[in-house]
């Protein structure tokens, strides 16, 4: 590719919690692998200072800056902008504008979703649309890079290593329960906001996970398994009766890379447990009814393509 054809991929849309914008943005920077383009997302601001790339660098770069920026060099300007989100509304109100008046030509372009189709990056039409620009404001929650993400899976992970600290708390829970167990199943039981999210349909009981636990255990003949759950409420060992349970870390970044650490991964459709499959290169099972029956066969590793 020649140097004139390198692109800067500006995220000017910001969506969800953790899962969500770290789905949008490793498609975003595993299709920036591919063709040696930069990366900027300071939507990630809110998440930043849990992962060692970013939490230093106001612009949230890939690849990873060389040099920090003034911003991040004078004391308080940095925490000041993530604070006020400043950057990030300045950016996101001129992907609008540039979407609506592209008054700088073919040097800036925005790739907007419209409409609830999921937009390629890695397509041919949509890369012709983009092509001669120099900055491409990415501005939509449905972008995805399949190949990309598919061929660059291991630098996306190293890229979203999380903290010291926090990478430690995810390993302690696992190492626990494989001195006594030989498979390890990681449980997302979401409760806090799935009661509201698509009509309650993905809220289940405690109790139905626990019928969903003993199913799963009972296809592993011979091996003993453990589970490690992970909740968005305080949970304790004594809600699963006749199961090895541990409790991971108790944070967000801690429970979900704990969970990236399990041999199995299963939990009502989200990106939390997509992201926690991807980075472990571990199966999971997105439980989508009460009537849904655990079947060991099913589970798949994630490949952040799947949007619930």
């Amino acid at each position: 590719m020649r140097p004139a054809d390198h692109k800067t991929l500006v995220v000017g849309f910001r969506t969800g919690r953790l899962g969500n914008r770290l789905t949008l943005f490793a498609n975003v920077i595993g299709f920036a692998a591919e063709h040696g383009h930069r990366v900027i997302n300071v939507a990630f601001h809110t998440y930043a200072h849990l992962f060692e790339n970013t939490r230093r660098d106001i612009y949230c770069r890939y690849p990873v800056a060389r040099r920090r920026s003034l911003f991040d060099v004078v004391p308080g300007v940095a925490p000041a902008l993530r604070r006020t989100r400043l950057l990030y509304h300045c950016i996101h109100q001129a992907s609008k504008l540039n979407h609506r008046l592209p008054i700088l030509g073919r040097s800036v372009f925005t790739l907007r979703e419209v409409s609830s189709q999921t937009i390629s990056l890695d397509a041919p039409e949509v890369q012709a649309q983009m092509a001669g620009a120099r900055i491409v404001f990415v501005h939509g929650w449905r972008i995805r890079a399949p190949e990309s993400v598919r061929r660059q899976a291991n630098l996306i992970r190293e890229y979203f290593r999380p903290v010291a600290e926090l990478e430690q708390a995810s390993h302690q829970p696992v190492e626990c329960l494989r001195q006594k167990a030989d498979v390890i199943i990681g449980v997302h039981v979401r409760l806090g906001d799935n009661w509201k999210w698509h009509g309650g349909k993905y809220y289940f009981p405690v109790s139905q996970y626990v019928t969903w636990m003993h199913e799963l255990a009972g296809q592993f003949q011979g091996r003993k398994v453990a589970f490690l759950v992970c909740s968005d409420e305080p949970r304790n060992e004594a809600e699963f009766p006749g199961l090895s349970v541990g409790l991971g870390p108790g944070s967000v970044v801690g429970d979900l890379y704990a969970l990236a650490r399990c041999d199995y991964i299963m939990g009502p459709p989200s990106t939390y447990t997509q992201w926690a499959s991807f980075y472990g290169n571990h199966p999971m099972l997105a439980l989508d009814s009460a009537n849904q029956r655990i079947d060991r066969d099913k589970f798949q590793v994630s490949d952040l393509q799947t949007i619930p």
